[in-house]
């Protein structure tokens, strides 16, 4: 008998499943509750295409969608049992894991270039350094507010350097708009809104200081629910390989429900890599601890911490789903 790579894959896939089924059997629930967001395009194609709901039809499983305005919120749903599938940043995940909110990150979704330090035109701010002293809009406990935090660094600098304005996202953007902040640390769809309606300047990028966006679940969950995990994840990879097919469908998709243009939906998706399937989990390993040691030097996470055996504990790849 000739085992051919596909056979071979699907072999594992098969025996991965199975492990999966040795599970204490519990009943399955009658709704799952997943989440979207603006910044996860693929979400929108689940949900556009009701993906899910043909997935589970069958089970009598219904799918509930609730709206994720950034990582803080959908960390906020998931400790608090309102969403069973939450998408946020890695590193975002891993600092709501050492908080205490009993969450595993069990797949990717994009490995995004989805965050940048902004400023206008007009308040003389080129480089981190020209923070000091100054006002910046960011939303704590996201991607955003960790790569301020990494730029400050870079400078010599510390959240103590700069006035922080608690905002979301979209508030952050407004803020800066009007003149109310010197700078925003923004988020895509919003801040490529910024850069191309409103001329803002995106002053300080950093690609590799940008984690990948992971899918999260609590850890009840996937205790309790492991094929339905499984089974979600092969949802997600059906829906990033119709998006790398039909990228012109995609930005429609985007264009649609966040009521942008063209233009800012297609400044978006240039810098969102969809080409990682939800098995390369593992490889976010190394830029999420890179991200919670520096936030360790930075103060923002205790040095009592231990962020390697975090991040261990954090990525979960039993659910992982193999490309056809």
């Amino acid at each position: 008998m000739v085992l051919t790579r596909r056979s071979l894959a699907g072999l594992a896939a098969g025996i991965a499943l199975s492990t999966l089924t040795l599970a204490p059997a519990i009943a399955a629930p009658s709704e799952i509750r997943v989440d979207w967001a603006t910044y996860n395009p693929l979400s929108l194609v689940l949900k556009e295409k009701k993906l899910l709901e043909k997935e589970f039809e069958s089970d009598k499983i219904a799918v509930r969608w609730v709206f994720s305005a950034g990582s803080n919120k959908a960390l906020e749903f998931l400790n608090a049992g309102s969403i069973d599938i939450g998408s946020t940043a890695g590193a975002a995940a891993l600092i709501a894991r050492l908080n205490g909110n009993p969450i595993k990150a069990v797949g990717v979704f994009s490995r995004p270039e989805w965050t940048a330090l902004v400023t206008r035109v007009d308040s003389g701010v080129t480089k981190p350094a020209d923070l000091k002293g100054k006002t910046v809009a960011v939303t704590r406990g996201t991607d955003p507010h960790i790569f301020l935090v990494r730029a400050l660094d870079s400078a010599g600098l510390t959240e103590r350097d700069v006035k922080l304005v608690l905002l979301q996202h979209a508030d952050g953007k407004t803020a800066l708009l009007r003149k109310d902040v010197d700078a925003w640390a923004g988020l895509d769809p919003i801040m490529a809104q910024a850069e191309v309606e409103e001329g803002a300047k995106l002053f300080f990028r950093k690609a590799e200081d940008n984690t990948w966006g992971v899918l999260n679940t609590r850890e009840e969950f996937a205790q309790q629910n492991p094929q339905i995990v499984a089974r979600v994840l092969k949802v997600y990879e059906e829906a990033r390989q119709w998006a790398l097919k039909n990228p012109d469908e995609l930005k429609k998709l985007l264009v649609a429900e966040t009521k942008l243009p063209d233009a800012v939906i297609a400044k978006q998706l240039e810098r969102t890599d969809l080409t990682n399937n939800s098995t390369s989990i593992a490889s976010t390993k190394d830029p999420i601890l890179a991200a919670g040691l520096a936030l360790q030097k930075a103060g923002v996470i205790e040095a009592k911490e231990d962020v390697k055996g975090g991040v261990e504990s954090l990525i979960d790849t039993r659910f992982a789903v193999s490309p056809k």
